[in-house]
């Protein structure tokens, strides 16, 4: 099954290092961010999930919730977990879902159903699709996807950032330009007519071009 925005993402029982839950229950009326690894233990992996959790405090300012998920079973996350805390400064503080069966990889169409039944066995790069992040709204539909491969580290940085524009233009009419960050000008949708747009900015806008109406972003 393949995957796509706004398409409803898809739901399951994990047993996790906080214990067992149901993700759509788990996600509540929030925003989540999921983001999968391919093996306990392998190097970026152990960078990326010390540094989700030393931006914990900025997800939950966001009303976003982190799941990490990791082809191995629940028992291997905790032993991980000292790795992690040992070289990464921070303790994993949200919960990271165990997939010895290799269930909600393929749920998520991050490995092909005829993978197996087991990470027994199976190697990193057996498992390098498995690299995928998954950003989902409060209707749990799928907002926006990433997948980076083993070598290179996600910019967490980035991810924030696309959060923030994900959950202003959901809330607003506009879109976000290149490069943008919060609090830097944004663009009117183009279905927003200029009357519509003259109501909610009195002020006017900048217009390069016919079909792009600059505005400061709304508060």
């Amino acid at each position: 099954m393949t995957l796509r925005i706004n398409d409803i993402a898809p739901d399951f029982d994990a047993e996790t290092t906080d214990g067992p839950i149901r993700f759509h229950d788990w996600i509540g009326d929030g925003w989540a961010v999921l983001f999968s690894h391919p093996k306990d233990f392998t190097p970026v992996c152990t960078t990326e999930l010390g540094t989700v959790a030393g931006l914990r405090g900025e997800f939950e300012k966001r009303n976003c919730k982190v799941l990490g998920i990791s082809v191995d079973g629940v028992s291997d996350h905790h032993a991980w977990s000292k790795d992690i805390e040992a070289s990464q400064g921070h303790a994993l503080n949200y919960p990271l879902v165990g997939d010895p069966a290799l269930k909600v990889v393929k749920l998520y169409d991050m490995l092909p159903a005829d993978s197996g039944h087991t990470s027994e066995g199976r190697t990193p790069m057996d498992n390098a699709t498995a690299r995928s992040v998954f950003l989902i709204g409060p209707d749990k539909r799928i907002k926006a996807t990433l997948t980076y491969p083993m070598s290179t580290g996600r910019n967490f940085a980035e991810i924030l950032r696309l959060l923030d524009s994900i959950q202003l233009t959901a809330k607003e009419q506009v879109a976000t330009p290149a490069d943008w960050q919060n609090g830097d000008d944004v663009i009117i949708l183009p279905a927003v007519s200029n009357e519509a747009a003259r109501e909610k900015y009195p002020d006017g806008w900048e217009e390069p071009l016919p079909y792009i109406r600059i505005v400061p972003q709304p508060e």
